[in-house]
């Protein structure tokens, strides 16, 4: 859809543009908080199944991922003082700015996994992989707590696996049967109204 690009190339522009300042201030609290990088950069799965490389502010500690890949709930031990804040507001996703202007992501569309999860579904949750992914979606407003879903579950993983994902999945492909600039809008907003309401 051409209409949908010229939205994200003209939002995500002026949305880098206008938060400038704000990029500026966490990028320095970042790094007196603690050691590494400003920016964690992580390889997710886009469209047709092309890799490419996801930015968001660092909020854990280097080399965590190396303990697993889902953060279970806002407190886990791996991330920093400045990140819970970030993930909490979701000020960490604002670099995906960068990825939409780049034009691998879109403002709407399903979440990017990596490619461990991508590899567990089925050829019908495949279809996923048609558009662009997003940094926003009706699953992520369904699961705006995820994190907190996963730190009450025995096993984390086989909960993400078995539940959340077909779950997220599904939302997804309801989206892309239907969507249009009007119900991105929407998301959008719906997404906004839960950060500010958190």
């Amino acid at each position: 859809m051409v209409e949908k690009r010229v939205f994200d190339f003209c939002f995500a522009l002026i949305g880098l543009i206008c938060l400038t300042p704000l990029f500026i201030v966490i990028a320095c609290i970042i790094r007196l908080d603690s050691r590494g990088n400003i920016f964690y950069v992580q390889r997710r799965i886009g469209r047709n199944g092309i890799e490419f490389l996801l930015y968001k502010f660092r909020t854990m500690y280097v080399h965590s991922e190396q303990l697993g890949l889902l953060t279970i709930g806002y407190r886990d031990y791996r991330i920093t003082h400045i990140g819970y804040w970030l993930r909490r507001y979701k000020l960490d996703e604002l670099p995906q700015l960068f990825n939409i202007l780049i034009g691998n992501m879109s403002f709407v569309g399903p979440r990017p996994e990596v490619r461990k999860y991508v590899e567990t579904y089925t050829k019908q949750q495949q279809r996923v992989l048609l558009i662009k992914p997003g940094i926003t979606d009706w699953a992520s407003i369904l699961y705006y707590n995820e994190n907190e879903i996963l730190a009450k579950s025995e096993n984390p993983e086989y909960l993400y696996i078995n539940e959340i994902i077909p779950t997220k999945i599904l939302q997804n492909l309801n989206y892309i049967d239907r969507h249009n600039l009007w119900i991105d809008l929407r998301i959008i907003f719906q997404t906004l109204k839960k950060v500010i309401n958190k």
